[in-house]
Protein backbone atom coordinates (compact mmCIF):
# COMPACT_ATOMS: atom_id res chain seq x y z
CA UNK A 1 0.00 0.00 0.00
CA UNK A 2 1.07 3.32 -1.44
CA UNK A 3 0.09 6.43 0.37
CA UNK A 4 1.27 9.00 -1.72
CA UNK A 5 1.59 11.78 -4.42
CA UNK A 6 0.64 11.74 -7.83
CA UNK A 7 1.77 14.75 -10.09
CA UNK A 8 2.51 15.35 -13.31
CA UNK A 9 5.52 16.52 -13.76
CA UNK A 10 6.71 19.71 -16.04
CA UNK A 11 9.90 18.65 -17.10
CA UNK A 12 12.70 21.36 -18.34
CA UNK A 13 15.73 20.04 -19.99
CA UNK A 14 18.82 23.02 -20.17
CA UNK A 15 22.62 22.79 -20.69
CA UNK A 16 23.30 24.23 -16.98
CA UNK A 17 21.01 25.16 -14.36
CA UNK A 18 21.21 29.13 -13.71
CA UNK A 19 22.43 30.91 -11.73
CA UNK A 20 20.36 33.46 -8.84
CA UNK A 21 18.66 36.57 -11.24
CA UNK A 22 19.54 34.97 -14.53
CA UNK A 23 17.65 33.65 -17.84
CA UNK A 24 18.84 30.80 -19.96
CA UNK A 25 17.76 28.92 -22.65
CA UNK A 26 15.86 25.47 -21.93
CA UNK A 27 16.08 23.08 -25.01
CA UNK A 28 13.14 20.58 -23.76
CA UNK A 29 9.67 20.61 -21.82
CA UNK A 30 7.66 17.26 -21.49
CA UNK A 31 4.79 16.34 -19.57
CA UNK A 32 5.06 12.72 -17.82
CA UNK A 33 3.33 11.48 -14.87
CA UNK A 34 5.24 11.68 -11.13
CA UNK A 35 5.19 12.40 -7.77
CA UNK A 36 6.96 10.54 -5.22
CA UNK A 37 3.88 8.68 -4.00
CA UNK A 38 2.84 7.14 -7.83
CA UNK A 39 6.81 6.98 -8.84
CA UNK A 40 7.45 4.43 -6.14
CA UNK A 41 3.81 2.68 -6.40
CA UNK A 42 4.22 2.11 -10.36
CA UNK A 43 8.43 1.27 -9.02
CA UNK A 44 6.67 -1.57 -6.68
CA UNK A 45 4.07 -2.66 -9.41
CA UNK A 46 6.62 -3.21 -11.99
CA UNK A 47 8.74 -5.36 -9.99
CA UNK A 48 6.07 -7.78 -9.54
CA UNK A 49 4.39 -6.57 -6.06
CA UNK A 50 0.41 -6.28 -6.25
CA UNK A 51 -0.15 -2.50 -5.07
CA UNK A 52 -2.70 -0.68 -4.26
CA UNK A 53 -2.63 3.48 -3.64
CA UNK A 54 -4.24 6.21 -1.48
CA UNK A 55 -3.94 9.75 -2.86
CA UNK A 56 -6.40 12.59 -4.37
CA UNK A 57 -5.97 13.77 -7.84
CA UNK A 58 -8.05 16.75 -9.46
CA UNK A 59 -11.31 16.74 -10.95
CA UNK A 60 -10.11 17.56 -14.57
CA UNK A 61 -7.76 16.65 -17.48
CA UNK A 62 -4.62 16.31 -15.86
CA UNK A 63 -6.14 14.03 -13.12
CA UNK A 64 -7.26 12.22 -16.18
CA UNK A 65 -4.17 11.61 -17.40
CA UNK A 66 -2.91 10.48 -13.85
CA UNK A 67 -5.48 8.01 -13.28
CA UNK A 68 -4.49 6.51 -16.71
CA UNK A 69 -1.24 5.84 -15.80
CA UNK A 70 -2.07 4.38 -12.55
CA UNK A 71 -4.87 1.88 -14.77
CA UNK A 72 -2.15 1.16 -17.34
CA UNK A 73 0.05 -0.10 -14.66
CA UNK A 74 -2.05 -2.16 -12.77
CA UNK A 75 -2.43 -0.49 -9.51
CA UNK A 76 -5.42 -0.55 -7.63
CA UNK A 77 -6.81 3.17 -7.91
CA UNK A 78 -9.76 2.19 -5.48
CA UNK A 79 -8.48 4.69 -2.98
CA UNK A 80 -7.98 7.30 -4.81
CA UNK A 81 -10.12 10.32 -4.73
CA UNK A 82 -10.83 13.28 -7.09
CA UNK A 83 -11.07 16.70 -5.60
CA UNK A 84 -11.52 20.63 -7.09
CA UNK A 85 -8.78 22.19 -7.38
CA UNK A 86 -5.06 22.42 -9.27
CA UNK A 87 -3.41 18.97 -9.98
CA UNK A 88 -0.19 18.21 -7.71
CA UNK A 89 2.88 19.59 -10.60
CA UNK A 90 6.07 19.22 -10.43
CA UNK A 91 8.45 21.69 -12.20
CA UNK A 92 11.53 19.92 -12.63
CA UNK A 93 15.32 21.28 -14.25
CA UNK A 94 17.26 18.88 -15.62
CA UNK A 95 20.88 19.98 -17.37
CA UNK A 96 22.92 17.78 -18.93
CA UNK A 97 24.87 15.94 -16.97
CA UNK A 98 21.51 14.78 -15.39
CA UNK A 99 21.38 16.85 -12.14
CA UNK A 100 18.42 18.49 -11.32
CA UNK A 101 16.11 20.79 -9.31
CA UNK A 102 12.32 20.47 -8.66
CA UNK A 103 9.59 22.39 -7.47
CA UNK A 104 6.68 21.23 -6.24
CA UNK A 105 3.21 22.69 -6.18
CA UNK A 106 0.88 20.22 -4.12
CA UNK A 107 -2.33 20.86 -5.52
CA UNK A 108 -4.68 18.02 -4.73
CA UNK A 109 -2.17 16.18 -2.84
CA UNK A 110 -2.34 18.69 0.08
CA UNK A 111 -6.04 17.44 0.62
CA UNK A 112 -5.08 13.88 1.58
CA UNK A 113 -5.69 13.74 5.08
CA UNK A 114 -5.59 11.23 8.33
CA UNK A 115 -9.49 10.48 8.12
CA UNK A 116 -9.36 9.62 4.05
CA UNK A 117 -6.34 7.24 5.02
CA UNK A 118 -7.79 5.36 7.90
CA UNK A 119 -10.87 4.84 5.97
CA UNK A 120 -8.85 4.08 2.92
CA UNK A 121 -7.06 1.47 4.78
CA UNK A 122 -10.08 -0.04 6.74
CA UNK A 123 -11.18 -0.94 3.05
CA UNK A 124 -7.86 -2.76 2.42
CA UNK A 125 -7.84 -6.42 3.73
CA UNK A 126 -4.22 -7.72 3.63
CA UNK A 127 -1.25 -5.49 3.91
CA UNK A 128 2.47 -6.44 4.29
CA UNK A 129 3.80 -2.98 3.92
CA UNK A 130 2.70 0.84 3.71
CA UNK A 131 4.92 3.11 2.41
CA UNK A 132 4.60 6.45 2.49
CA UNK A 133 6.26 9.96 1.68
CA UNK A 134 6.73 13.71 2.65
CA UNK A 135 4.38 15.25 -0.26
CA UNK A 136 1.25 14.45 1.54
CA UNK A 137 0.49 16.35 4.91
CA UNK A 138 2.31 15.24 8.03
CA UNK A 139 -1.37 13.78 9.55
CA UNK A 140 -2.19 11.23 6.38
CA UNK A 141 1.78 10.08 6.99
CA UNK A 142 1.18 9.77 10.84
CA UNK A 143 -2.24 7.70 10.15
CA UNK A 144 -0.66 5.52 7.66
CA UNK A 145 1.99 4.42 10.24
CA UNK A 146 -0.31 3.91 12.88
CA UNK A 147 -2.66 2.29 10.80
CA UNK A 148 0.22 0.07 9.56
CA UNK A 149 1.66 -0.60 13.35
CA UNK A 150 -2.09 -1.42 14.16
CA UNK A 151 -2.31 -4.18 11.80
CA UNK A 152 1.18 -5.34 11.66
CA UNK A 153 2.25 -4.21 8.60
CA UNK A 154 5.84 -3.26 7.75
CA UNK A 155 5.73 0.30 7.89
CA UNK A 156 8.03 2.37 5.39
CA UNK A 157 8.75 6.40 5.39
CA UNK A 158 10.97 7.99 2.64
CA UNK A 159 10.96 11.46 4.46
CA UNK A 160 11.36 13.67 1.37
CA UNK A 161 10.81 16.36 1.43
CA UNK A 162 11.90 16.39 5.14
CA UNK A 163 9.20 17.53 7.26
CA UNK A 164 9.65 18.41 11.18
CA UNK A 165 8.27 15.21 11.95
CA UNK A 166 7.76 14.14 16.04
CA UNK A 167 9.58 11.41 17.49
CA UNK A 168 6.15 9.86 18.24
CA UNK A 169 5.93 8.91 14.14
CA UNK A 170 9.31 7.90 13.80
CA UNK A 171 8.46 5.22 16.63
CA UNK A 172 6.17 3.75 14.19
CA UNK A 173 8.51 3.22 11.70
CA UNK A 174 10.04 0.25 10.98
CA UNK A 175 12.42 1.30 7.95
CA UNK A 176 12.96 5.10 6.88
CA UNK A 177 14.61 5.47 3.78
CA UNK A 178 16.47 9.63 3.29
CA UNK A 179 19.22 10.31 1.04
CA UNK A 180 22.18 11.70 2.47
CA UNK A 181 20.80 15.67 2.16
CA UNK A 182 17.65 14.54 4.02
CA UNK A 183 19.46 12.72 6.89
CA UNK A 184 21.66 15.18 7.19
CA UNK A 185 18.73 18.20 7.42
CA UNK A 186 16.55 16.07 9.93
CA UNK A 187 19.77 15.10 12.14
CA UNK A 188 21.97 18.09 11.90
CA UNK A 189 24.90 15.67 11.31
CA UNK A 190 27.30 15.78 8.40
CA UNK A 191 27.14 12.99 5.81
CA UNK A 192 30.38 13.66 3.79
CA UNK A 193 31.87 10.01 4.10
CA UNK A 194 30.44 6.67 4.32
CA UNK A 195 31.27 7.04 8.24
CA UNK A 196 29.20 9.78 8.66
CA UNK A 197 26.04 9.30 7.30
CA UNK A 198 26.20 6.01 8.86
CA UNK A 199 26.78 7.64 11.79
CA UNK A 200 23.35 10.13 11.02
CA UNK A 201 21.71 6.84 10.22
CA UNK A 202 22.09 5.70 14.02
CA UNK A 203 20.91 8.92 15.15
CA UNK A 204 17.36 8.28 13.19
CA UNK A 205 17.57 5.20 15.14
CA UNK A 206 17.91 6.07 18.33
CA UNK A 207 14.83 8.47 17.76
CA UNK A 208 12.91 5.42 17.62
CA UNK A 209 13.21 4.27 13.47
CA UNK A 210 13.89 0.16 13.07
CA UNK A 211 15.95 0.48 10.39
CA UNK A 212 17.38 3.74 8.70
CA UNK A 213 18.77 3.38 4.77
CA UNK A 214 20.69 6.15 3.67
CA UNK A 215 21.19 6.41 -0.27
CA UNK A 216 23.99 7.96 -1.38
CA UNK A 217 23.54 8.20 -5.19
CA UNK A 218 26.34 6.37 -7.51
CA UNK A 219 28.11 6.03 -3.70
CA UNK A 220 25.23 3.45 -3.06
CA UNK A 221 24.10 3.28 0.66
CA UNK A 222 24.69 2.79 4.40
CA UNK A 223 22.19 1.51 6.90
CA UNK A 224 22.17 1.53 10.73
CA UNK A 225 19.67 -0.09 13.70
CA UNK A 226 20.83 0.79 17.25
CA UNK A 227 23.36 -2.03 17.38
CA UNK A 228 24.31 -3.11 13.79
CA UNK A 229 24.96 -1.19 10.57
CA UNK A 230 26.17 -1.97 6.69
CA UNK A 231 26.48 -0.17 3.82
CA UNK A 232 25.19 -1.83 -0.28
CA UNK A 233 27.27 -0.60 -3.39
CA UNK A 234 25.91 0.84 -6.24
CA UNK A 235 25.75 0.04 -10.05
CA UNK A 236 28.22 2.14 -12.16
CA UNK A 237 25.83 3.96 -15.09
CA UNK A 238 25.93 6.78 -17.38
CA UNK A 239 23.23 9.07 -15.50
CA UNK A 240 21.53 11.28 -17.36
CA UNK A 241 18.44 12.13 -15.47
CA UNK A 242 18.64 11.39 -11.31
CA UNK A 243 14.62 12.29 -11.36
CA UNK A 244 12.64 9.26 -9.70
CA UNK A 245 15.88 7.17 -8.90
CA UNK A 246 15.33 7.69 -5.26
CA UNK A 247 11.75 6.51 -5.94
CA UNK A 248 12.69 3.55 -7.81
CA UNK A 249 15.19 2.45 -5.12
CA UNK A 250 12.39 2.75 -2.62
CA UNK A 251 9.33 1.14 -4.31
CA UNK A 252 11.39 -1.93 -5.28
CA UNK A 253 13.17 -2.09 -2.27
CA UNK A 254 9.14 -2.99 -0.63
CA UNK A 255 8.37 -5.39 -3.42
CA UNK A 256 11.37 -7.24 -2.70
CA UNK A 257 11.29 -7.48 0.72
CA UNK A 258 6.98 -8.42 0.12
CA UNK A 259 8.25 -11.04 -1.71
CA UNK A 260 10.31 -12.21 1.42
CA UNK A 261 14.02 -11.00 0.22
CA UNK A 262 16.45 -10.10 3.07
CA UNK A 263 17.41 -6.75 3.62
CA UNK A 264 20.88 -7.33 1.85
CA UNK A 265 19.37 -8.73 -1.16
CA UNK A 266 16.20 -5.63 -1.24
CA UNK A 267 19.02 -3.14 -1.30
CA UNK A 268 20.60 -4.74 -3.83
CA UNK A 269 17.51 -4.96 -5.92
CA UNK A 270 16.68 -1.36 -4.95
CA UNK A 271 20.14 -0.17 -6.05
CA UNK A 272 19.94 -1.79 -9.18
CA UNK A 273 16.24 0.25 -10.07
CA UNK A 274 18.22 3.44 -8.78
CA UNK A 275 20.48 3.12 -11.46
CA UNK A 276 18.24 1.73 -14.29
CA UNK A 277 16.09 5.16 -13.57
CA UNK A 278 18.88 7.12 -13.45
CA UNK A 279 19.99 6.04 -17.06
CA UNK A 280 15.96 7.33 -18.55
CA UNK A 281 14.45 10.89 -18.59
CA UNK A 282 11.14 11.41 -16.33
CA UNK A 283 9.88 9.90 -13.59
CA UNK A 284 7.61 7.27 -14.21
CA UNK A 285 8.67 6.58 -17.81
CA UNK A 286 12.37 5.86 -16.31
CA UNK A 287 10.95 3.09 -13.75
CA UNK A 288 12.52 -0.05 -15.14
CA UNK A 289 10.42 -3.59 -14.98
CA UNK A 290 11.12 -6.64 -13.26
CA UNK A 291 12.85 -8.42 -15.84
CA UNK A 292 15.71 -5.36 -16.23
CA UNK A 293 16.22 -5.27 -12.21
CA UNK A 294 16.81 -8.65 -11.89
CA UNK A 295 19.50 -8.81 -15.55
CA UNK A 296 21.10 -5.99 -13.45
CA UNK A 297 21.08 -7.45 -9.94
CA UNK A 298 23.07 -10.87 -11.81
CA UNK A 299 25.45 -9.18 -13.30
CA UNK A 300 28.76 -10.54 -11.35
Amino acid sequence: MVVGSLNQDLVVGLERMPLPGETVFGDTLERHAGGKGLNQAVAAARAGAPVSMIGSISADSAGDFLLRVVEAEGIDDAQIARVDGLAGTAVIEVDRAGANRIIVIPGANATVNADQVRAALGEIPDIGIILTQGEVPADAVMAAMEVGRARGARTVLNPSPVQDYPDALYRLVDIAIPNEHEIAMITGHETGTAADATRAARLLAERGVGTVIVTRGAQGSVWSTLTKSGSAGSFAVRAIDTVAAGDAFCGVLCAALAEGKSLTEALRWGSAAGALAATRAGAVPSLPTRDEVEELVNVD
